[in-house]
Order: structure tokens, then sequence, then C-alpha cells
């Protein structure tokens, strides 16, 4: 163990997350000072009321402080975590506060297509159970890993790429009709990273079906490539629902920044720590009480900036990378991405016929 972890100093790939991280969220910085951040205008406070949020790795971090905001617009909580313990723990916190609102927690492994289905669900009968009407109203896709080595996930896939990404594109999908479904405008939020301006070319089909075990997993590259991917995904999940005129669900982007989070928590001890005095020497490390103000500002913004990528708070928008603008790899994502749901919803499907 200390072996590994006296390697890992040594790594390139901790080394790109030393210089090429750290250059991409000062670049970020930047472009809010500069000409190309703009301000997002007509966010209404307390506009969630009576409505209903989703919000996966809602048991701490940023998804957990994401929720207690949201909590305080009077928006009712589905809360969706992989630990049942953790998620009852973090429902009766979010009571406590005495937010007036309705707080459920329900199990998502985002790794697993059979527990997102299993959520899909059991959502759709808890709204069942609690009169609601069959629809929600805010879907926020937060949950996400740093891990430091390939492990396969039951549907054959990278765990750390199965969670980042395609099991938020296999959620969405499947909450999808009771997005289109809600009597109000509804909303998707992808919480990405500014860590996707590391990548500068995308072989889609590498990216999702790699399978890079042993000890030089790249874990930098996988969760740029992550990120970037979740990132293609909004904008293109965009770009089709404007096709549809009838539909108003609207699509946002929200990077939170540099947040103290347990994100780390896979990476050796000392590395971890050093990382966070150097981050907060640098004045870039935030706690989740304000890195959360992205997430929140993409919830509460008017539909028409449907498409914007939020970052830094107080409304503000930049302009993601020039390949996160790249049409013609977003549809090439599409499609794989959508192949992988339907070969996992088939699979499913014949176990349970079985």
């Amino acid at each position: 163990m200390a072996d590994g972890a006296f390697g890992m100093v040594f790594s390139w790939q901790l080394w790109r997350m030393a210089l090429l991280w750290t250059g991409s969220i000062l670049f970020s910085r930047l472009l809010l000072v500069f000409s190309s951040s703009t301000r997002v205008t007509g966010a209404t406070s307390g506009s969630g009321s009576g409505r209903i949020c989703v919000v996966t790795g809602a048991t701490s971090g940023l998804g957990k402080a994401a929720a207690i905001q949201l909590a305080r617009q009077h928006y009712h909580l589905i809360l969706a975590g992989r630990n049942p313990d953790l998620l009852i723990q973090t429902s009766q916190e979010i009571k406590e506060l005495r937010l007036n609102c309705l707080v459920e927690p329900i199990q998502l492994d985002l790794s697993s297509y059979i527990s997102i289905k299993n959520f899909q669900l059991s959502l759709k009968q808890r709204l069942s159970d609690l009169g609601f009407h069959h629809s929600i109203q805010l879907l926020v896709n937060n949950a996400g890993i740093l891990a430091n080595s390939f492990r396969e996930t039951p549907d054959g896939f990278d765990e750390m790429m199965a969670t980042n990404y395609i099991g938020a594109f296999v959620l969405t999908n499947l909450l999808m009709p009771l997005l289109k479904n809600s009597p109000v405008p509804s909303r998707v939020v992808n919480v990405t990273s500014f860590t996707h301006r590391c990548v500068f070319d995308l072989d889609v089909y590498e990216v999702l079906y790699a399978r890079r075990k042993g000890q030089n997993y790249p874990l930098a590259s996988t969760y740029e490539y992550s990120k970037l991917c979740l990132l293609l995904f909004s904008y293109e999940l965009h770009r089709r629902l404007n096709l549809e005129p009838t539909c108003h669900v609207s699509v946002m982007a929200a990077d939170p920044g540099v947040v103290k989070t347990n994100i780390m928590r896979e990476l050796p001890l000392y590395i971890s720590r050093f990382s966070l005095f150097v981050l907060r020497i640098l004045c870039l490390l935030q706690p989740p009480e304000i890195g959360v103000n992205s997430i929140i500002d993409a919830s509460l913004a008017p539909p028409e900036s449907s498409g914007k990528y939020f970052f830094g708070g107080k409304c503000r928008t930049i302009e993601s990378s020039s390949l996160s603008g790249d049409t013609k790899i977003a549809e090439k994502l599409w499609s794989a991405s959508s192949a992988i749901f339907k070969e996992m919803e088939s699979k499913a499907n014949q176990i349970i016929s079985s």
C-alpha cells in the first residue's frame, strides 16, 4: 500500500491533476473576469414551491448542500444515494431544519442499470403513494466519484465512467417521461467540472468501453473524460429537446469549481491533504455551501437559459471548451450511449423474464 502511494507521487496522472487541473480552474476564473462571462437574469427565489426535485449523490458534499438549498426554495426532495443508512441520516437532518418540504430517500447506485431501473419504479410508486402528480420538475445529476483503480460494474463498464456519465445518461432517459409530463416547465441540471478542459481529443468508443486494468489506471484522464461526456450530453439533450415544439424541459450544466468534499477519499491521505492545503493557499478551495451556488443558479434560472454553462455563482455563465461544443462528437456520443442503454435494458428484461 505504501509502495503504491509512493509510486503515485511520481505518476503522470497525479501531476496531470496538479498542473492541468489547476490551470483549468484558473482559466475558468479568468473567464469570469473578462468578456466571456455573462450574468443570467430572471432567476427567482422560492420558485420551487410544491415541486418535486431528484438529487443524486445527496448524502454528502455538493449533493447534500444542493438538497438543503433547494428545500429552502420549497422543493419537495427525492434524495438518491448508494448508502441507505446515510440516506436516512441525511433525510432526518433536512427534516430537522423544518423547511416545510417533503423529504423522501430512495437508494440508487448509478453504476448498475438494475439499481437505476428500480429507482425509477420506486419513484413512480412513491409519487402515487403520496398522491402527487406523476411528474418531476427538477433532476440534478450530481453524483460522481474519483476512483483510483479500474473496477468493473455489473454491466461491464468502468465504475467511474458508469457512475459519472453512463448512469446519469440512463437515469435522465428513464425519468424523461416524468419531466415531460410536468404541468409546469421542468429541468435537468448536470453537474460537470472544469477538468473537461483538460481533454483535447475524444474517441467515444475507446472512452466508453475502456478496460484499463492494472497499476497504471488513468484516474485523472478517466475523470476528465467522464465530465466532458456529461457536458456533451447536456448540450446534445438541449438541442434535441429544442426540436420538440411542445417540450418544456430545459437543460443546464453547472460547474461548482474546486470544492472541499470527500471525492478524493480513494487517494492516499497525505496526497489529498497536501492537495487541499495548496488549493487553500491559492484561494481556490470552497466549502460545499459556496460551491453549490452554480448548481442552484442553474436550477432556478429562467427556461430560456437552457444550454448554458453556469460557473462562479452569482448567476454567472461562461463558455466551456471548444471540444465540448463539437456537435459531431456529441451526436456520436449520444448514439453510442443510446446503444449501451438499449443493451442494458434488453439484458435486464431477459433476466426478469427468465
